[in-house]
């Protein structure tokens, strides 16, 4: 199989039929018992559109996008962009223009570590009493969305509803997400 001009194997890639486009994901390990897929939308300008264009067509009512950093930020650019809502990026760590920010741990199937995620007061206290789009670029387990979710709650937001091009593993079953494909986990 030629991926981006280069001899591959095909099993070290996933089809994947989205937005009207087909991509090949690479699989990585993260256990000695699985595989994950790698979504990457940095630097995929079409896939970044295609899948923003295609989620706002099935999420309710909104006035902000929230998204944790860093993988999900050009998803939610571009939704920014598409629907003329200012996005807020829930940070990895403290910036210096963060105004007294509040913390969540987090630990998703990606990183595989706890890490924090922070939002200062310049932006959180915009969503105090609005309603607020959870965007992430994979659900898998839903930590990212629990602690996003939680930080929106600090500030008095209202998540209105909670997305993701893709869900992957059982979180393609649950009925609390908007997402437009399921992406498989591979078992060894």
């Amino acid at each position: 199989m030629i991926i981006n001009g280069m001899e591959r194997k095909a099993d070290e890639f996933y089809e994947l039929h989205i937005a009207g486009l087909t991509r090949y994901l690479q699989k990585f390990s993260v256990s000695d018992t699985l595989d994950i897929a790698a979504f990457i939308l940095f630097g995929d300008v079409e896939l970044a559109e295609c899948c923003a264009r295609e989620l706002l067509k099935k999420v309710p009512e909104f006035d902000y996008i929230v998204t944790p950093e860093a993988k999900s930020i050009p998803l939610a650019y571009e939704m920014s962009k598409q629907s003329g809502k200012k996005y807020i990026v829930a940070r990895k760590g403290v910036k210096v223009y963060m105004d007294n920010p509040e913390k969540v741990t987090v630990t998703s199937i990606t990183t595989q570590k706890e890490q924090n995620l922070y939002l200062g007061h310049e932006d959180g206290d915009l969503l105090n009493g609005k309603r607020v789009l959870d965007v992430d670029d994979v659900i898998s387990t839903g930590e990212s969305l629990k602690a996003t979710q939680l930080l929106v709650e600090r500030f008095g937001g209202n998540i209105v509803a909670s997305c993701a091009p893709l869900a992957e593993g059982d979180a393609a079953s649950r009925d609390d997400i908007i997402f437009l494909e399921k992406l498989p986990l591979f078992f060894k």
